[in-house]
């Protein structure tokens, strides 16, 4: 009876899927594909702001692949307590990136690393110990606040696409080149093409089949350098405590808890989005428990040498593209990156993948996490409410940042630290707003905007006076008293049959 019991259940959860081991392979491979420029993009900025030595930085890139690869295991498969147990890779969260710059400045440099890595600990533990407030927020979170988040993440990751695509390093000097543009453009092509031609497996690879043609056409332009491929060890394994014991100041681990604030925000609308998309119901149990897998990644990510783990967006985008929603498949892309962080040559192979191929492919993953988030705003009833409002002044304020990146420098810096975050912004704007003209009725003004107006439905006396007595509607078809179905005629329809009847006919129309 308990097998039955268990067979009922995975088939009713599509993220319980076992696709095999040589498909959680390549869709794992795809998965670590898609995010590897991210994971390693803040161990590099951060490492080269502390004044640190080319082999102190490629530590500190093997520490996020080793400790993210963990985290995902953690995440996808999942502990009683830890795990939401859904397909979301787990790694080092750029929301961070300011903060521990800020912080390593301050304190001198290199001298400043324990520093950060004893406010991470703090303020993830923090974090940790809050994670059942934001489990309970589930309810603020419909379908309305879901959408808004959901197209933000999609939009606020699209100056990352088109950065990849310029080449990545805006101190380059073919940055923006149409080398770089063209390469992008290409392997875009190829991600069209074979997911329009080719068979349902081709098309769930097309990311990373697409990455791999435009890696080789790079290869044979001479835009794709592998020489430093060879060069370090084979095998390392991150060092406990290599950049020393982590150290604790008061005004650092306040800084950090803001970014673990902004972090428990998007990794709640990961989990939800990604929920979404899989078709899979998130509960305030389940939002917990992936939660808590995030805090305590982060809380053990310092002593490796890694910095605050999040879910990756990108990898929800992958997701949709793709249709894959077995948690399997991304655990084995953690799997991928323990050996990464474990194999330092492996990884050397990856990063000579051009940026610019990954750019090309960044702008259909991430177009679609925003178009899966237009879907579910189109779920939303805007009659008689506020809701059109919500959306565009939440979507707007989200995208302030995106605009205009310095727009809140001159605010204060733990306002900055928010704000500063397009996803954060309009997750907070979606939840307030809704909350006062949803939640808290009371004082709402029975006669609403002109946008609201402008929703209401109508229909035409002509349209009624054409009814009889007994006509009805049953699935969307309009039959009469004894049940015969009533043909309905677009105008467009009308319009062809008086085009084509007699000009007598069309006089006397």
């Amino acid at each position: 009876m308990t097998i039955s019991t268990a067979k009922i259940s995975s088939e009713k959860n599509p993220e319980d899927e076992n696709l095999g081991i040589g498909a959680n392979i390549v869709y794992g491979l795809q998965h670590v594909l898609t995010m590897y420029g991210g994971i390693i993009a803040v161990p590099l900025i951060v490492g080269q702001a502390a004044g640190l030595s080319p082999s102190d930085i490629g530590l500190l890139i093997a520490a996020s692949l080793f400790v993210g690869g963990l985290a995902t295991l953690l995440q996808t498969l999942g502990l009683p307590f830890f795990g939401c147990r859904l397909p979301l890779v787990q790694g080092v969260s750029f929301a961070s990136v300011s903060t521990i710059v800020a912080i390593v400045t301050t304190n001198g440099g290199s001298g400043g690393m324990p520093v950060v890595f004893g406010a991470v600990i703090s303020a993830s533990l923090i974090g940790f110990l809050i994670t059942p407030i934001f489990s309970k927020i589930i309810r603020f979170f419909p379908p309305l606040v879901t959408g808004i988040v959901i197209t933000t993440i999609g939009l606020t990751l699209m100056p990352v696409a088109a950065k990849w695509a310029m080449g990545g390093n805006s101190r380059a000097e073919n940055f923006g080149s149409m080398d770089n543009i063209g390469l992008a453009a290409f392997t875009l092509a190829i991600v069209l093409l074979l997911s329009k031609i080719g068979s349902a497996t081709i098309s769930r690879l097309s990311i990373l089949l697409a990455i791999v043609i435009g890696t080789l056409i790079a290869y044979s332009l001479g835009m794709v350098d592998f020489s430093k491929v060879g060069t370090g060890p084979l095998l390392a394994f991150p060092t406990p405590f290599h950049f020393g014991l982590p150290t604790f100041e008061v005004a650092a681990i306040i800084s950090m808890l803001i970014v673990v604030m902004v972090i428990l925000v998007e990794t709640s609308a990961d989990i939800l989005a990604v929920g979404d998309i899989i078709g899979t119901k998130i509960d305030s149990r389940r939002l917990g428990n992936g939660l808590r897998a995030d805090m305590i990644s982060s809380i053990l990510a310092p002593l490796f040498g890694s910095f605050t783990q999040s879910a990756f967006a990108q990898n929800v985008g992958l997701v949709a593209v793709t249709g894959v929603k077995s948690r399997y498949v991304v655990a084995t892309g953690g799997l991928i990156l323990v050996t990464l962080g474990l194999l330092p040559v492996v990884g050397r192979i990856i990063a000579a993948v051009p940026t610019s191929v990954l750019g090309g492919a960044g702008i259909v993953l991430f177009g679609t996490v925003a178009a899966s988030g237009i879907r579910t705003l189109a779920k939303v009833d805007y009659r008689n409410n506020m809701n059109l409002i919500i959306v565009a002044t939440s979507i707007g304020f989200g995208m302030l940042p995106i605009a205009a990146p310095s727009f809140y420098h001159h605010f204060p810096n733990w306002f900055a630290t928010i704000f500063h975050s397009g996803i954060s912004s309009a997750a907070i704007m979606a939840i307030l707003l809704n909350l006062l003209f949803n939640e808290f009725t009371r004082g709402n003004s029975d006669q609403q905007s002109v946008f609201v107006a402008g929703t209401e439905r109508t229909l035409r006396h002509r349209d009624i006076a054409a009814l009889n007595d007994g006509d009805h509607f049953v699935d969307g078809k309009l039959y009469d008293a004894q049940g015969r179905e009533i043909p309905v005629v677009t105008e467009q329809t009308t319009a062809t049959a008086r085009s084509e009847a007699p000009a007598s006919v069309q006089r006397a129309s």
